[in-house]
Order: structure tokens, then C-alpha cells, then sequence
């Protein structure tokens, strides 16, 4: 009997064939959580990059608490990370979920003063007031007018935080209106790579068009050669949910800007790793 032939295409998407302005580099290009091969070390914009501790040392201690960000900066951490709202008489506070439990159900924040809030939901000014200001500080943008209300407070007590302060929607769009209130804010476009119908190319001119300076990206999306792209077009490479030390080194590995992680021990002993006590 006859045996089926298949054909290999005719073009194969290697980097001699691609456009040279994309050409990636060679390692890490076919997806670098999926192989054994070993990372290729690509330049930072950053160096040292930032670690930033996933709602604080959440691995460690309850997340979101001074406890877990106080725990964070001593086991290392130069990066803190929390998620930001406005409560009913506009204060800044951090939680992960938005929501507190009143009676039989789940309330927004916004609908509570800051006085109704449980104590362990610390306010942003009391997150700098037992933590101080050492730090950068990445913060997801959960309500309309926080961003604004964001900038406000840490230029009122801690201004010299303001420029290692990262601010992040997975809108961009919505971050644009943010730029007038200081040059200093990093901004922050959170998403991930199947989201980007135009391509990574015309998304990265596209932020740095806007003044929007930093892709954040599902460590899965991330390849040496994508970093090398966002780089060129002198924006930050950000990548989340990296847990495994694994991971944690092929990203640092690859050029990134910063890495979110639960696991702050894990985090730095990578970071050291790579680039040592810096």
C-alpha cells in the first residue's frame, strides 16, 4: 500500500525569514516555558529589573495586609503589588477583591467610608507611612477615578516615589487621560498577547505614541524575541504570575523589566541569580 506524503510548507517562520526589522534572536523564539532549552540572556531596559511581591509576600502572610508588604520588602522585594479603589468618601485603600461582607452579602468598597472598612485594608498614604518609600510600586486601577486620586496621594506623601510608581488598566486607553498629571508615573498597559489583534509591533508604537510606558504580559505570552520587540521601541517588559524558579529565571533571562511573583524567596534568589545584590 501507498504511504500518505505529507509536504512542509514552503516558508518557514525562521528568523532568516522574517522582515528584519522583527528578526528575533534565536533562543527563546519558540516559546521558552515550553522548551528545554536554555534561555538566552537578553538586555533589560532595567537593571536591575524589579521584583515586584504579588500583593505583598502573599505566599508568606495575608495578602494585601502592611503585614505581607512589610514581610515582602524584608525578604527582598524591590517591588510591591496591590490593587487600588476609592471607598465612599474618596480614599485610596488596597484590596485584591473590591468587596467587603456586610450581613448576608458582598458590598463594592465604594459604597463604605474608610472608618467601615475591616482594619487589615490598609489605605495607600499607610501603605508608604510603615513601609516608607524605597520601593516601586505597581498598582492595578479598579475604579474610574482612582488613577487621578492615585497620583494625588503619593505626590502628597511621598513625592519622591512618584517615578517608581506603575500604574496599570487593561485599557490602555482609559491611562492616556492620566499623562497631564505627571511625567514621572510609569503607565501601564495589562493584557495579554491574544488580545492584541493589531500585532505586538503596532501595539508598542502605538503606546509609545500615547506616552504609555510599560507591556504587561501573562509570562506564558512572553518570548525573548517579543521583549527584544517591545524594547525597541523603548517601552518596559513586564511579565505576571510567574511562580517556579524555572520561570522566574528565564524571564530574567530574557529581558524583563520586572516579574510579578506570590513567592518573594523564590523571586529574589532568581533576581540574585542573575543579576546578584544589585
Amino acid at each position: 500500500s501507498s504511504k500518505m506524503m505529507i509536504s512542509p510548507p514552503v516558508t518557514l517562520n525562521t528568523q532568516e525569514n522574517l522582515p528584519a526589522r522583527v528578526a528575533l534572536p534565536a533562543v527563546g523564539f519558540v516559546g521558552w516555558h515550553n522548551v528545554a532549552v536554555a534561555q538566552q540572556r537578553l538586555p533589560a531596559l532595567l537593571d536591575p529589573p524589579i521584583g515586584f511581591a504579588h500583593r505583598g509576600a502573599r505566599a508568606h502572610a495575608p495578602e494585601n495586609t502592611i503585614e505581607a508588604f512589610t514581610l515582602a520588602l524584608r525578604l527582598g522585594a524591590n517591588g510591591l503589588e496591590s490593587d487600588v479603589w476609592l471607598t465612599a468618601d474618596g480614599i485610596a485603600v488596597l484590596d485584591h477583591d473590591g468587596v467587603v461582607r456586610s450581613g448576608l452579602r458582598n458590598r463594592p468598597i465604594r459604597e463604605f467610608r474608610r472608618d467601615q472598612l475591616p482594619g487589615h485594608i490598609p489605605t495607600l498614604a499607610e501603605l508608604y507611612e510603615r513601609c516608607g518609600s524605597d520601593f516601586d510600586l505597581s498598582l492595578d486601577l479598579k475604579d474610574a477615578e482612582v488613577g487621578a486620586a492615585t497620583i494625588e496621594v503619593v505626590r502628597s506623601v511621598a513625592p519622591e516615589a512618584l517615578g517608581r510608581l506603575w500604574l496599570c488598566d487593561p485599557m490602555w486607553e482609559r491611562l492616556v487621560a492620566l499623562r497631564p498629571l505627571s511625567d514621572e508615573v510609569k503607565l501601564v498597559d495589562s493584557t495579554r498577547f491574544s488580545k492584541i489583534k493589531e500585532g505586538l509591533e503596532r501595539r508598542s508604537a502605538t503606546l509609545r505614541e500615547h506616552g504609555i510606558d510599560a507591556l504587561n504580559m501573562h509570562y506564558s505570552d512572553w518570548t525573548g524575541g517579543l521583549v527584544t520587540m517591545v524594547h525597541r521601541f523603548d517601552r518596559y517588559a513586564l511579565s505576571w504570575d510567574l511562580q517556579q524558579p524555572r520561570v522566574l529565571a528565564d524571564a530574567f533571562r530574557m529581558g524583563c523589566d520586572g516579574v510579578f511573583s506570590d513567592h518573594v524567596d523564590r523571586m529574589m534568589d532568581a533576581h540574585r541569580g542573575e543579576y546578584g545584590d544589585r
